[in-house]
């Protein structure tokens, strides 16, 4: 359990003690006055459409022990409370000085994962990996910006032998806080699309956005990467870090021999003198991509090859992400977490690879994208037609050029529905599903397309 002195966290944010004792001791610290615990450090963080500094005092109540703040209101309404209040400039910054002081605390390796698509399930594959040896921690869900990293730094225990994090980002600048934050010793890149185009503008400035995580790299770090990737391999190997590059394609450590199966994919494992049958329980040629790059980390960490195959064919993806969900003799594909065009690619494969009767994408707007959004939409329209896409639905306004652009690849205009809205889709549906159907379900967060998902699951029985 996360134990910090406030004499410890008035040093690390460098901020001025109001009132309390440097004595005193948080146990955790909770950025969400919702969720605060008893004795717990409350920092106020301000979002987009709320200043966490107005819940101080809900904090409190809750049994918050100390709060940060920047406002010097509050500095002057909470001196009646009971507890240790630390003034500062910047509230994020203080959250971040704190995860940084903390994170020393650990003499431990830092593996940290990086890329446009497939982090959280390549960052999920290397902790099971691992965990055949160490104890691991590992960010959970989707926790990889400037307050989910903290926060995961924050669960570090004495018993944690190696940590695996995920490092998102929508600017220049993120990648390089986060990685000052954790100091990782091992950068994983899974490969270099077009999510997050809108703020960065091109393919080139994504790149370099995420290379911050390898800015100052020495013989002492790691590089793994997607040697497949055409991005990727525009990285100069001008540092003097140890590197892994792995593909199908191109890498030493490479995949031979695929065979893709309903539910499952396996293949042969080739490196060096290495050759071993490795069978994942997910589908797709990208998680054998995201397998590839668990195996490096399981490589430098000495993760036996057995260890590993077992490891990943235990795999199982996490809530939303390429689940396929049996409901009689139709199959809903569930990839609904997030939607960039990589990810959509992949998920059209699977969906491409399955056998069934009919073949129905659901396709929602892929967000983000900013003066590229037309053209990625109707590159994926062009993928519905030329995987044969028996059923195209889309949902949003600009998944429309994803049904205008199949349409102009040769699909039927019968076999195309443009909606909307999820309501739109969920009539469509009702109307039109069969058994032996296998239905993907695909947009942005922001399409809500869970929606879809679970009035499929309770309407087919």
């Amino acid at each position: 359990m996360m134990e910090l002195l406030i004499d410890e966290i008035v040093r690390a944010t460098e901020g001025k003690l109001i009132k309390g004792s440097l004595k005193d001791k948080v146990i955790g610290i909770s950025t969400d006055s919702r969720k605060v615990k008893k004795d717990e450090l409350f920092i106020p963080l301000k979002g987009e459409k709320y200043d966490g500094e107005d819940f101080v005092k809900d904090a409190i109540d809750k049994g918050a022990i100390a709060v940060i703040t920047a406002r010097l209101e509050n500095v002057e309404c909470l001196k009646d409370f009971s507890v240790d209040v630390i003034y500062v400039n910047e509230t994020l910054e203080a959250l971040h000085k704190i995860a940084s002081y903390y994170r020393k605390k650990f003499n431990i390796p830092f593996i940290a994962v990086t890329g446009s698509s497939g982090k959280t399930t390549t960052k999920d594959m290397i902790a099971q990996i691992l965990s055949k040896k160490y104890k691991v921690l590992k960010t959970e869900g989707n926790f990889n910006n400037e307050i989910g990293l903290p926060l995961t730094i924050f669960n570090l225990e004495d018993t944690h032998q190696i940590a695996v994090v995920e490092m998102g980002m929508s600017g220049f600048g993120e990648i390089r806080r986060l990685k000052n934050i954790a100091e990782p010793q091992v950068a994983v890149f899974t490969n270099i699309g077009v999510a997050h185009i809108e703020k960065l503008g091109s393919k080139e400035n994504i790149l370099k956005a995420k290379t911050e995580l390898i800015e100052n790299f020495n013989e002492e770090n790691v590089i793994v990467l997607n040697a497949d990737d055409d991005m990727l391999s525009k990285i100069p190997l001008q540092y003097s870090s140890k590197y892994y590059r792995y593909g199908i394609k191109s890498g030493e450590i490479k995949a031979c021999d695929i065979e893709k199966g309903e539910k499952d994919i396996k293949y042969t494992l080739k490196y060096k003198n290495l050759e071993k049958e490795i069978k994942l329980s997910v589908p797709g040629i990208h998680n054998v991509y995201n397998s590839l790059a668990a195996i490096c980390v399981g490589l430098e960490f000495g993760i036996d090859v057995e260890d590993m195959a077992e490891a990943l064919k235990d795999f199982q993806p996490g809530k939303m992400r390429l689940n396929i969900i049996e409901k009689g003799d139709i199959k809903i594909i569930d990839d609904v977490y997030n939607a960039n065009p990589d990810s959509m690619k992949a998920a059209l494969s699977v969906l491409r690879d399955l056998p069934a009767k009919r073949k129905i994408a659901v396709l929602g707007d892929m967000l983000e994208l900013g003066e590229y959004a037309v053209e990625a939409h109707k590159e994926i329209g062009k993928l519905v037609a030329d995987s044969h896409i028996d059923i195209l639905i889309t949902s949003g306004d600009m998944s429309k050029y994803i049904a205008e652009e199949s349409k102009v690849c040769g699909m039927k205009e019968n076999t195309i529905f443009v909606c909307n809205t999820n309501k739109e889709v969920k009539e469509i549906l009702k109307d039109i599903i069969k058994q032996g159907d296998s239905i993907l379900i695909k947009g942005s967060r922001g399409m809500k397309m869970e929606q879809i998902v679970q009035f499929l699951q309770e309407r087919v029985k």
